[in-house]
């Protein structure tokens, strides 16, 4: 498929990307409605004690109707920050690349973002740069359904995976927890680095 129209996650789980990176082209929205509990501010990584689910707080305004995702506003009054980058040094710091990236994504647990969009955006641009995985990509203009792409946009509200789409590889507490599919592509990209991307491109 040479182009894609893909949601913005916080972070995207690993059948999202092994979806994406079929594409030459990806086409991000940017223009859909905010909805709870969705992977617009929820990733899963695996932790000590299994799945472990990390959600952005986010402010309620009491706005009646629909709110534009580009609008939605980080709830930064408490340190959600601090605790999902202590939950991922706790799950991955013994993983074999953790220390490779973890300058680079540590970043975005110390610095404030106002805007979920905003945060999710430049953490998927950066997760890019780390893959090697160079696409052409553009931002909608406005939404529409498209017939020349591919339309994934679906997978933002998806926590379980399709087996079709189940990616399989050595996980930090998978003996003692089983494999987890589906997870976080940092749960990916901490296990097996510079192979994330070709692994990737093994599932679809």
């Amino acid at each position: 498929m040479s182009t894609i129209i893909a949601p913005l996650a916080y972070t995207g789980s690993t059948g999202m990307w092994a979806l994406m990176t079929t594409a030459k082209t990806l086409l991000i929205e940017q223009n859909d409605y905010y909805q709870k509990q969705t992977l617009r501010n929820r990733t899963y990584i695996h932790g000590a004690n299994g799945k472990l689910l990390l959600s952005v707080p986010i402010r309620h305004l009491g706005k009646t109707g629909h709110q534009h995702y580009s609008e939605v506003e980080i709830e930064n009054s408490f340190a959600w920050q601090k605790q999902h980058w202590k939950s991922i040094q706790s799950a991955y710091r013994s993983s074999p690349y953790f220390e490779f990236y973890e300058d680079d994504i540590s970043i975005f647990y110390k610095n404030k973002f106002s805007l979920l969009y905003v945060f999710n955006k430049a953490y998927f641009e950066l997760l890019l740069k780390l893959l090697g995985w160079n696409p052409e990509v553009h931002y909608t203009g406005s939404y529409e359904n498209l017939t020349n792409a591919k339309d994934i946009r679906s997978q933002i509200e998806k926590k379980e995976v399709n087996n079709k789409l189940a990616l399989k590889y050595t996980q930090v507490f998978e003996d003692k927890n089983g494999f987890i599919p589906n997870l976080s592509i940092l749960d990916l990209l901490f296990n097996e680095g510079p192979n994330t991307l070709s692994l990737l491109k093994t599932v679809v």
